[in-house]
């Protein structure tokens, strides 16, 4: 079961939390999230699964940054969020798709527990330029059914900034 938008409205502050939280930004079962001005990008071509790998800084001005094919830049979301009794859930935004602009190539499963800020895999088919605060994602909420234990995980809970690959981690 997808919680719809009204019972999405209707449970914040309690199992949701969405900060800041713009009405405007509600559909009918799900809620978009916006892009924060700044990215991250590899240093390198070559990455590590068993090293932390070096990361560059990009802020996104007002007026824009074109992003370039074969790259991937790590962003963030605008909104903080928290989930409790429910499975949270992010796709990029149709329309976001069919520019050729991929938000959240994989991962968009997320934990029940789950608080922070989401960090977005984009990717881009050919040069698209892209602004701040625009509205790329989109979160919805399944129900979990049976016991479970809230995620706990160290490495991406509670975040305050981009998170690149913490894989690095598990070799340890």
């Amino acid at each position: 079961m997808i919680l719809s938008g009204k019972e999405i409205k209707a449970r914040l502050g309690k199992d949701i939390k969405i900060k800041p939280f713009n009405n405007s930004q509600l559909n009918p079962n799900s809620y978009n999230l916006r892009l924060h001005n700044e990215l991250l990008v590899y240093r390198h071509n070559i990455l590590d699964m068993k090293s932390a790998n070096e990361t560059d800084r990009l802020i996104i001005p007002d007026d824009g940054l074109i992003l370039q094919p074969e790259t991937l830049y790590l962003g963030r979301t605008v909104e903080y969020t928290e989930t409790h009794n429910f499975v949270p859930m992010l796709e990029g935004r149709s329309s976001i798709g069919r520019l050729g602009l991929f938000i959240h190539v994989t991962a968009g499963f997320g934990d029940v527990g789950f608080t922070g800020f989401w960090t977005l895999e984009i990717f881009c088919v050919q040069p698209i330029k892209i602004y701040p605060n625009v509205e790329v994602c989109q979160i919805y909420y399944h129900a979990i059914k049976g016991d479970f234990d809230e995620y706990k995980s160290g490495k991406y809970q509670h975040n305050h900034d981009i998170q690149p690959s913490l894989l690095y981690k598990d070799f340890q």
